[in-house]
């Protein structure tokens, strides 16, 4: 819309607008504040505050649109919020020029017209400090300290409302007058980033993103051209606008008509800016660097979310659409070439407080289509440049060239070696060392022995690198291309170009180098190169040197893109503004419309991604984001074939040929039986199975055949097939089915037919196969019985957990298959024993039936069958494992070994073991007892099995077992009787129990019972408490004698103290009265 703003009688000065809340704000020169809102179509008055003392400066809403600050140039600053009250207000002693919030809206920056910035807290508007300008010191200049150079032209403080690129890039930009500029983390840094933009600036502007920062101005100009040094006077001064990234690189010049630029804006998605001129606005299309790559298929990107802050990179596959997203930390950029993606990230370490330029480190992370990494690398050289080919990788700083060979490692990755690579974990930016696929060199040097440790700065820094073949050429700032042969790393010449380039690219054979410079003006060089043989030592390689380049009359401005044809040295194409134009030498064909960016050029054909509008949703890319353009000649062939006849078609491909063009000829004549042609066509475009194919045709002897084959090579099958059912020939169909693996096609024809049963059985079981090769395991099983395919049905059973009818298998399977191994490998694997066992013993594999049960830990089952089948390890491998487990502490797991080996005994004498501690050592009678009773359950156990033996069979059976039994319990005697350990426990604990529920006399009777288990029951225990028994039934004669005993068996303890204490304490009371026969009795 057009409207014009009434309300103002003066010159409106400064504007601002509310994206939250939708508003405009305006002031003119009188001091008058409006508040814009659309309503029904109208820009109508909100708000109105005209303050009739001084005029408005500047005005900015925070970054959520609740509170606005008015900056007056006599000093007053008022804060109010949206609603229209006002928070605040100050006068401060200061004439002011600008004014920013931070991005949280927590402090106010105050530009003053002297030069200097004030920071205000913006609750309290409390000064909190000044910050210090470091762009102004100059390195001898005094005139930065001028007055003049002293005047702001504006502050600009990016808000992160679309996320971070980096975290640790400047977001705050301050630039004066004078061209000088210093960029921020926050306002406390102390180490900005300082740019001399050369120009009389006039504004400053972040994009919506915080990676682009233009700088608008004048510059002064020498003959009428821009000048490559910036800093020379001139003749006349012209309109510029410099493009820097958040790192203060700079990016692109960009050259306006008219007088002077009084302002700029962004575009909310960042793709335009938005250029005041005089009295007109031109818009600037600004393409932006993402951080991206494309590779066999597969478009890799990456966007950022303002709730988080690592990068989000989507590995997107165009022709399976799947997606594979990966959050990566501190990335850096992105390079795609061959089969793998190239990730640059910072390392962690680099963000600490000492880290600087020189020890900063950088992670070169390798990685396959789908984000899984392949290989890393360690790196000290700042990724300012990268570049990427199927062989080589290459990452450049201002003065340093790290180059890999990475060829060799991702290809043994691919291969499926798992392996963790040793560059992984290897920082290979020390120390040299001998590898030949790694070089580090600085661009100074002229001799390159291993690595270089050289870090120091160079006064031609390094502006573009790229690398084709083995050829690597990179260009610095004064416009000299170095060029280097590789794998190794031999400087073959240099030469000087007439600008500073951006961007460099090598054709497919070398002949060609395209450069884009920093104004965006293409140009073509033609090389020669002559080789050269070096020996050393009894090896030699050949190396290049360049005899001769040419610069081509081409030249294109506005250029920001552009790639080469990769199987064809003329060919390329070019991205001018927002137009891709394709050209075969100098000549170009009619531009297509287009905003893509280039991802490749192959048969005739050029893909680009369309990631302006991939990055509206960049987690759901569409397949029209990827865009495909035929070149003319492509275009012109198609439409050749469909209106002239084939003989003027070959004219047209011989006069401008490629292989796909004669592979479309090929295949265009193959159509209308034209053999004669077609065959030369497809002998010009190198199709061996083409050539084959028409040789084929020419034998045969009916034209319907001759149809049919051809509908088959243009995979119209179903076509082919009705040719044949035409001909009566269902063989044919058949056999025409079966070449192309349609199974499901052969199974319908046979159905139509007598077919033979061998064929009707290969037919279901490669349907079968089709579905098991896509793990559709229900479907499977549905053919594979019809072709008697139990191998494949016994995966598809245990793939489904079908056990049972693994399980009826075992029976169908005649006796001895090698398939029943199989079967019991199934089983065993998931614990089903007892099918294990049963699929093994039918296969007759005895050994391996016990040596499942083992793994099993079934050991019942396991001497059973060793038994049975006469197999004597077992034995021995039972009571190793019992002795290991024994030896190991491990008493519970050892007795339920024997038990479920069925060894009685054995388990009996452990559970006694067990007992025992817990009876003597951890006083848990309770325990003992229950574990005596276990043993003894145990022993019965055992004389049950004997005597059910000997009533089955002979009585010597029996007399058999019974002797050994006493064998196996003669060295334990706890066994002889197996109750005894249990009684005394409860005699024991029955004692205590009367004792406590006052039956004194029940409990001394019971307490002298326990003197017959003294075998089992610490004499101590029993004597104490047959002395706490008899003492309160009053019978002091049974108390003295265990007194007595208690007394005999402590020496010179605590213990045997206190008891003799405490006799003579109870005996003086009580004098023990006994006679003879009680004495006899005890």
């Amino acid at each position: 819309m057009n409207q014009s703003l009434k309300g103002h009688e003066g010159r409106v000065m400064v504007i601002a607008w509310n994206e939250d809340y939708r508003k405009l704000t305006s002031s003119d020169e009188k001091g008058l504040i409006i508040v814009w809102s659309l309503h029904q179509g109208q820009w109508v008055e909100e708000m109105i505050n005209n303050r009739n003392k001084s005029f408005v400066r500047d005005l900015k809403w925070t970054s959520d649109g609740q509170k606005i600050c008015i900056a007056y140039e006599d000093g007053m600053v008022i804060v109010g919020s949206v609603e229209g009250t006002r928070l605040w207000g100050k006068v401060l002693d200061s004439r002011l020029s600008h004014m920013e919030w931070s991005p949280d809206g927590k402090f106010i920056l105050f530009g003053t017209l002297d030069g200097d910035i004030l920071v205000h807290d913006s609750k309290t508007s409390l000064f909190l400090h000044k910050l210090k300008i470091y762009c102004l010191t100059g390195e001898g200049d005094s005139s930065a300290n001028s007055q003049d150079d002293r005047q702001l032209c504006g502050i600009k403080w990016y808000d992160g409302s679309q996320g971070y690129e980096d975290l640790t890039a400047p977001t705050l930009a301050i630039c004066y007058k004078n061209g000088r500029c210093q960029l921020m983390t926050n306002e406390l840094d102390d180490k900005p980033i300082l740019i001399d933009t050369a120009l009389k600036a006039t504004a400053i502007e972040w994009n919506k993103s915080g990676s682009v920062l233009a700088i608008a101005g004048l510059s002064e100009v020498q003959g009428g051209s821009l000048s490559e040094d910036m800093d020379t006077a001139g003749q006349k001064t012209v309109s510029v606008v410099q493009l820097y990234s958040s790192r203060g690189q700079h990016m692109r010049t960009l050259r306006t008509p008219g007088s002077a630029i009084h302002g700029i804006s962004w575009e909310g998605n960042g793709l335009r800016l938005a250029i005041a001129v005089d009295a007109f606005v031109y818009f600037a299309i600004v393409r932006p660097d993402y951080k991206w790559g494309y590779f066999n298929g597969t478009l890799v990107y990456s966007f950022t979310k303002w709730e988080r802050p690592e990068h989000c990179v989507v590995f997107w596959n165009s022709q399976t659409e799947e997606r594979h997203i990966k959050y990566v930390k501190r990335l850096v950029n992105i390079k795609a070439a061959g089969d793998h993606c190239l990730l640059v990230t910072k390392a962690q370490d680099t963000f600490a407080p000492s880290a600087n330029a020189a020890n900063e480190k950088y992670v070169l992370i390798l990685c396959n289509k789908r984000g899984s990494p392949v290989d890393s690398k360690i790196v000290s050289v700042e990724p300012k440049h990268v570049q990427m080919t199927k062989n080589y990788l290459i990452v450049a700083s201002d003065s340093q060239v790290f180059v890999w060979n990475h060829n060799q490692t991702s290809e043994e990755s691919d291969m499926g070696i798992p392996s963790i690579p040793k560059s992984a974990l290897t920082d290979t930016s020390n120390a040299a060392q001998d590898d030949d696929d790694e070089h580090l060199f600085h661009i100074d040097d002229t001799s390159f022995k291993g690595k270089t440790s050289r870090h120091d700065a160079t006064n031609d820094s390094i502006v573009a690198v790229t690398c084709r073949n083995n050829f690597l050429l990179i260009a610095r700032e004064t416009g000299t291309l170095h060029l280097y042969s590789l794998p190794h790393i031999t400087l073959c010449s240099k030469f000087v170009l007439k600008c500073r380039p951006i961007m460099l690219s090598l054709n497919c054979d070398t002949t060609r180098l395209s450069v884009i410079d920093h104004t965006g003006l293409f140009t073509l060089f033609a090389l020669e190169m002559k080789e050269k043989k070096k020996t050393k030592g009894t090896k030699s390689h050949t190396i290049y040197q360049l005899s001769k380049i040419q610069k081509l009359d081409i030249e294109r401005k506005e250029c920001w893109d552009m790639i080469w044809a990769e199987d064809n040295p003329e060919l390329y194409a070019v991205m001018q503004k927002e137009n891709l134009y394709v050209f075969r030498g100098t000549a170009p064909e009619e531009p297509r419309r287009s905003a893509g960016y280039l991802c490749e050029f192959n048969e005739l054909k050029i893909q680009a991604a369309l990631l302006d509008a991939i990055m509206m949703d960049p987690e759901n890319p569409q397949k029209e984001h990827l865009v495909n353009f035929a070149t003319k000649s492509l275009r012109d062939t198609r439409d050749l074939l469909e209106t002239v006849s084939i003989e003027d078609d070959f004219q047209y491909v011989s006069d401008n040929p490629h292989p796909i063009l004669w592979k479309l000829l090929a295949e265009a004549a193959l159509e209308k039986h034209e053999f004669k042609i077609s065959y030369r066509a497809f002998v010009m475009c190198n199709d061996y199975h083409g050539v084959q194919f028409i040789k084929y045709l020419k034998q045969l002897d009916d034209t319907n055949k001759q149809n049919a084959e051809i509908l088959a090579y243009f995979r119209k099958f179903d076509q082919a097939e009705q040719v044949y059912q035409k001909m009566d020939r269902s063989d044919l169909a058949i056999e025409l089915r079966q070449r192309v693996g349609d199974w499901f096609g052969v199974l319908s024809l046979l159905r139509e037919t007598d077919g033979n049963d061998e064929l009707v059985n290969e037919a279901y079981n490669r349907i079968g196969d089709y579905f098991a090769d896509r793990q559709k395991w229900s479907q499977s099983v549905k053919y594979y019985p019809k072709s008697r395919n139990y191998e494949k049905l016994v995966e598809c059973y245990f793939r489904l957990e079908d056990y049972r009818k693994l399980e009826n298998l075992i029976d169908k399977l005649p006796e001895g298959s090698p398939l029943l191994a199989k079967i019991g490998q199934k089983f065993a694997s998931v614990g089903i024993g007892e099918n294990a066992v049963k699929a093994y013993l039918r296969g007759g594999d005895t050994e391996t039936a016990v040596n499942t049960c083992v793994e099993l830990n079934q050991w019942d089952k396991a001497v059973e069958l060793a038994e049975k089948y006469k197999f004597g390890k077992i034995e021995t491998l039972l009571y190793q494992y019992a002795n290991h487990l024994v030896d190991k502490n491990k008493l519970p797991e050892a007795i339920e070994l024997y038990q479920k080996a069925n060894r009685n005994t054995d388990a009996a004498k452990l559970i006694s073991r067990l007992a025992s501690k817990a009876g003597k050592l951890d006083k848990q009678p309770s325990t003992a007892k229950k574990l005596y009773v276990m043993a003894a359950l145990e022993i019965e156990e055992f004389r049950s099995g004997i005597l059910n033996e000997g009533l089955q069979g002979e009585a010597s059976n029996a007399l058999e077992g019974l002797l050994k039994h006493d064998m196996s319990t003669g060295f334990d005697k706890t066994l002889d009787n197996a109750w005894h350990g249990a009684e005394a426990y409860h005699y024991f604990m029955l004692a205590q129990r009367q004792l406590y529920q006052r039956d004194i006399d029940a409990a001394l009777n019971t307490a002298a019972r326990l003197m017959s288990y003294d075998d089992i029951l610490s004499i101590v225990d029993v004597y104490s408490l047959i002395a706490l028994a008899s003492y309160y039934a009053q019978d002091f004669s049974t108390c003295s004698h265990a007194f007595s005993k208690l007394e005999c068996q402590e020496e010179n303890t605590p213990l045997r103290e206190q008891a003799e204490k405490l006799a003579v304490e109870i005996f003086t009371r009580h004098p023990p009265k006994q006679s003879k026969q009680e004495l006899q009795d005890l």
